[in-house]
């Protein structure tokens, strides 16, 4: 009897033997260096005890630690609407100003705009570490206050990374100067994406600047301000390095600036005060939280930004 082979099935152009050795690398990096320690990091959620000991599981206990305790409720409540005001921030003024500038980069009559593109863009080619010192450096009254006293700005010399009403919105105000290029950058390619059809076609009806702005431009790259928007809310919940540069991992002073990337820190891998040995079960419960965090302001995001424009 002659034996069938079947096909292999078709799938778009190609067969699954077709394009499966190119999708393999990208696989394989992506499950071990992603899908795997996601996977773990859940996993062990469900366990306490201290690296290199015996890990004891004990279910769900760690959530409920996490909002009952108050050695960490206290704590995680106190991170989680630092990073929402972060991110908000950055919300605002960075992907607000990028807009705008990325307007007036895309501007027809505009000159030295290199230059400028280039001094917007400048700031996230620094380390964080270098440009979080040299802020912390500028913003320390006895470093910058006789320079601004000279200026005649005298109620500008002031610890303001050192009183807990002004230290969270400095910290978040440099991550914004530093980071502001990325979305500048993505905005300016989106504009100029658009076909100058839409712009003749409302010069004849005599629309102005901001009408072309506001009913032409905005709908049209409204795809990409829902991807960096994603972006910007996935990064900020995940700020860490801006807070260890320019403040401590204890998110000073007196925890006004803590995010949860330094609650984290402090839980999981450093040891929290006054115990200071790390718990990576409760780390990683607060890791597996903010990532459904993530998830109920991604998945929504996306639905709502990502369809086809009308």
């Amino acid at each position: 009897m002659a034996v069938k082979f079947r096909k292999a099935p078709v799938v778009g152009n190609g067969t699954i033997t077709t394009w499966l050795p190119y999708l393999a690398p990208a696989l394989v990096f992506y499950v071990v260096f992603m899908a795997w320690p996601l996977l773990n990091s859940l996993w062990l959620s469900l366990y306490t005890g201290s690296a290199g000991m015996d890990r004891d599981f004990t279910g769900f206990d760690n959530f409920i630690r996490l909002f009952t305790v108050p050695q960490y409720s206290e704590r995680y409540r106190n991170a989680f609407a630092h990073t929402f005001f972060f991110f908000v921030i950055h919300l605002a003024v960075q992907n607000g100003l990028g807009i705008v500038f990325a307007t007036l980069l895309t501007g027809k009559n505009l000159r030295g705009r290199e230059f400028y593109q280039t001094v917007i863009f400048l700031p996230v080619t620094l380390a964080i570490l270098v440009t979080g010192y040299l802020w912390k450096l500028l913003l320390n009254p006895v470093w910058s206050g006789p320079f601004l006293q000279q200026l005649h700005l005298d109620f500008l010399v002031r610890p303001w990374l050192g009183d807990r009403v002004t230290a969270l919105v400095c910290v978040s105000l440099v991550s914004c100067w530093q980071w502001m290029g990325i979305p500048t950058m993505m905005f300016v390619a989106a504009l100029r994406n658009i076909s100058e059809d839409y712009f003749e076609a409302a010069s004849i009806d005599g629309a102005n600047p901001v009408q072309v702005f506001w009913h032409i431009k905005l709908p049209l790259i409204k795809p990409v301000i829902g991807m960096i928007a994603i972006l910007t809310f996935v990064n900020n919940f995940n700020a860490f390095d801006v807070v260890f540069a320019m403040e401590n991992a204890n998110g000073a002073p007196n925890y006004a600036t803590d995010l949860i990337g330094t609650l984290f820190y402090r839980v999981g891998i450093a040891g929290q005060h006054p115990v200071g040995i790390p718990d990576p079960g409760m780390g990683a419960a607060i890791a597996t939280i903010t990532f459904l965090v993530l998830c109920l302001g991604v998945i929504p995001t996306l639905r709502a930004t990502q369809g086809r424009t009308k």
